[in-house]
C-alpha cells in the first residue's frame, strides 16, 4: 500500500474520529475476498497491512500432503522440503505471492471498503448516540410528511414521527419547530432514523421538568402521567418539601408554568393532581376539577373499585366528554371508579334492604368531604374526614 494512502487514512482517522485499525481490517477482509474472487474462491489468502509503513503482504496458506489434489489449498511434501526443511506431512506453510499483480484490485476495493466502512462507523455513532437519549426530550426542524408520518432534521440525524406517536389534534408545517419524546432508533436506507412521540405521558413529564425548577433539583416529584394525547391529561405530584407546594410549583405564577406546557402540546388540557399515600384521597384529587363529597373503596384479589359520590351539579364533570375525565383518573390512580350523584347515592341508600346486625362488611372504609375543604394540600386526612385539595388549574 502506498504511504501516501496510509498517511490519508490517518488524517481521516483524525477527522472523522474513525480508529485507523478499524478501517485497515476492513480493507484486508476485502482485499481478501477481492482476491477469491479473481484467483478462486478455495485459495485460502491471507493478507496483511504492517500498521507503521502501510506495506501490503499476501500469503497462501498450504497443507503439505503426500498426493496433491487441490493445488490451491495443498502441496506436496517434496514442495514443502524444497522451501522449508522442518516441513512434515500435516503442516501448514504460508506461501507469500507477489503483490505487484494485486496493486490495482488493492486500489478499488481500498477505496470502496473506505466508504463504505466509514459511512458504516458514523452511523453506529450516531445510532449509539441517540439510544443513549432515549426518552430525553429533543427538538427538531420538520421538514416534510411521508406517508402520513412527520419527519424532522435532529442535526446528526433525521427524526420520524410515525403515526401512532401523533395527536390528533397536530398538524405540523415544514420548517416548524417541534418537540418530542426519544423512544427508539432504527435503521432506514439514509441512515439511522430517531423514532420520536408526541403522545407519550413521558413527553409531559419532560416538558414539566423542563419548566419547572423544583422537578429539576427534586423538590417535587412527578409519581403518575396519564394522557389521552391531544385531548387531556392527568400528573400526580408530591412535594418533599413540607413549605413547598407541588400544584402551585407546577402551575407556576399566573399559570405561566402549566401554560407553557399547554401551549406546546396545542392546548391539550392538564390538570395537575396532589399525589397522596391515602388511597382515598387520591381517587378524589384525580377526579378534579369535579368536587367530591364521599369515596368508598371495596377490594379484593380480583379488582379495586372506588365507589365516589359527587354534588348533581358536579355529575356531568366528574364524568367527563364521553367518560374521558373518570377514564383517566382511573389509569392515573389504579382504581375502577363508580361515579354517582348525591340524589343517586341516597336513593340507592334508601331502597337497599336492612342487613343484619351481625353481618361483616365486605368494603373498605368510607370517606365523606369535610363541610369546609381544607386549604393544607399537605395534610394526610383521616379515612373518616377526607379533606378535598383546592381545585388545580387547567
Amino acid at each position: 500500500m502506498n504511504p501516501e494512502i496510509l498517511s490519508a487514512l490517518k488524517q481521516i482517522e483524525k477527522e472523522r474520529n474513525v480508529p485507523l485499525d478499524m478501517i485497515l481490517q476492513a480493507i484486508e477482509d476485502a482485499l481478501v475476498k477481492a482476491y477469491e474472487k479473481n484467483f478462486g474462491a478455495n485459495q485460502n489468502v491471507i493478507i496483511e497491512i504492517d500498521r507503521s509503513t502501510g506495506e501490503l503482504h499476501v500469503w497462501q496458506r498450504k497443507l503439505v500432503v503426500l498426493e496433491v489434489e487441490d493445488p490451491g489449498t495443498e502441496m506436496s511434501l517434496e514442495e514443502a522440503k524444497a522451501l522449508a526443511e522442518e516441513a512434515e506431512l500435516g503442516m501448514e506453510l504460508d506461501l507469500e505471492v507477489p503483490n505487484d499483480v494485486f496493486g490495482r484490485i488493492a486500489a478499488q476495493t481500498a477505496k470502496q471498503v473506505i466508504v463504505q466502512r466509514i459511512r458504516e462507523f458514523e452511523q453506529n455513532v450516531i445510532r449509539e448516540e441517540y439510544l443513549k437519549r432515549q426518552f430525553d426530550l429533543m427538538i427538531g426542524t420538520v421538514q416534510r410528511h411521508e406517508r402520513r408520518e412527520v419527519l424532522l432534521d435532529l442535526g446528526r440525524a433525521e427524526g420520524v414521527i410515525p403515526v401512532a406517536e401523533q395527536a390528533h389534534n397536530e398538524w405540523f408545517r415544514h420548517g416548524d419547530r417541534v418537540k418530542a419524546l426519544v423512544l427508539d432508533v432504527r435503521t432506514s436506507l439514509r441512515g439511522p432514523q430517531v423514532v420520536l412521540s408526541r403522545s407519550n405521558p413521558g413527553l409531559l413529564k419532560r416538558l414539566f421538568e423542563q419548566e419547572v425548577p423544583e422537578i429539576r433539583q427534586g423538590i417535587v416529584q412527578v409519581k403518575a402521567v396519564v394522557r389521552e394525547a391531544g385531548l387531556r391529561s392527568k400528573i400526580a405530584v408530591k412535594s418533599l418539601d413540607s413549605s413547598v407546594d407541588p400544584v402551585g410549583a407546577c402551575v407556576g405564577p399566573k399559570g405561566s408554568r402549566v401554560q407553557a406546557v399547554v401551549d406546546e402540546l396545542r392546548n391539550e388540557k392538564i390538570d395537575v393532581i396532589p399525589w397522596s399515600d391515602d388511597p382515598i384521597t387520591y381517587v378524589a384529587n384525580s377526579l378534579q376539577p369535579a368536587k367530591v363529597l364521599r369515596v368508598t373503596l371495596f377490594e379484593d384479589k380480583e379488582a379495586r373499585n372506588a365507589v365516589v359520590v359527587v354534588p348533581d351539579n358536579q355529575l356531568s364533570l366528574a364524568i367527563g366528554r364521553e367518560g374521558q375525565n373518570a377514564r383517566l383518573a382511573a389509569k392515573l390512580t389504579g382504581w375502577h371508579i363508580d361515579i354517582k350523584s348525591e340524589s343517586s347515592a341516597r336513593e340507592s341508600q334508601d331502597a337497599a334492604p336492612a342487613r343484619p346486625a351481625g353481618e361483616a362488611a365486605k368494603k373498605a372504609p368510607e370517606a365523606s368531604a369535610a363541610p369546609e375543604p381544607q386549604t393544607d394540600s399537605t395534610r394526610q386526612p383521616a379515612q373518616e374526614d377526607l379533606a378535598v385539595p383546592p381545585q388545580a388549574k387547567e
